[in-house]
């Protein structure tokens, strides 16, 4: 299991559509991705998880990811929020 923390983009937090983008990605690793922001810890693959943990309310997150390809998903995740893509 790896963790880091991630600021977030603001670019990021303007509209949904970001967010769709983000799950599915994280839904092509076959490791189980989470974000932990204050006390709220979600799935990454769960659209509903996403949607309820406010993205365009959060500055700074952790990822968490746990399996085969866990760094492999957190470099990339890390890389889409704070670049946009």
């Amino acid at each position: 299991m790896i963790s880091r923390n991630v600021k977030v983009q603001a670019a990021l937090k303007e509209e949904d559509r970001p967010i769709a983008l983000l799950v599915q990605m994280a839904s092509q690793f076959e490791s189980k991705i989470l974000f932990e922001a204050g006390n709220k810890q979600v799935n990454v693959k769960s659209i509903m998880g996403m949607m309820s943990l406010g993205l365009n309310q959060i500055e700074d997150l952790t990822v968490v990811a746990d399996g085969s390809d866990e760094e492999e998903a957190v470099t990339q995740i890390e890389h889409y929020l704070t670049k946009g893509a």
